[in-house]
């Protein structure tokens, strides 16, 4: 039997599916977040920081891509991170028309702490697994993205 009359056998089921998987999963992992969010950051803003942290100073549209946000959620978060004092801002020297971002030192700061309470995240969202079921997830999740 083939994977697609798998697929087409037995009514559909909402409890079966994997946008709705995913949407619990996600909620699940939001919510633990938020009990450990330091300094009131959402999700984005702390990856915006880590990408930041990792790739140095960088255009918003760069920030963007790279932290897997479109052109008004980056800039949204970039204003909101910039107003908190996480980031700063200056003229392109090469393209005066555009703004590089980069960490300040409180956002440097921020940054190193928020990295071992995102590790505890990760930890607590994959708490239920096994060792193999969490490396098992996270191969297939990076996989389907």
């Amino acid at each position: 039997m083939d994977d697609k009359a798998d697929h087409d056998s037995g009514p559909y089921l909402l409890d079966d599916q994997v946008g709705y998987i995913l949407r619990l999963a996600s909620q699940r992992h939001a919510a633990i977040f938020q009990t450990h969010a330091v300094e009131g950051l959402t999700a984005t803003q702390f990856a915006a920081l880590v990408r930041l942290s990792e790739h140095g100073k960088c255009s918003q549209n760069r920030l963007g891509r790279l932290a897997a946000m479109d052109v008004a959620t980056i800039k949204g978060v970039v204003d909101r991170l910039r107003q908190k004092g996480f980031t700063l801002t200056e003229p392109d020297p090469d393209d005066k028309r555009r703004t590089l971002i980069s960490l300040s030192p409180e956002g440097e700061a921020l940054v190193a702490r928020m990295k071992e309470v995102g590790a505890r995240i990760t930890e607590e969202t994959l708490a239920p697994l096994s060792p193999a079921e969490q490396r098992n997830l996270i191969r297939l999740l990076q996989k389907i993205s």
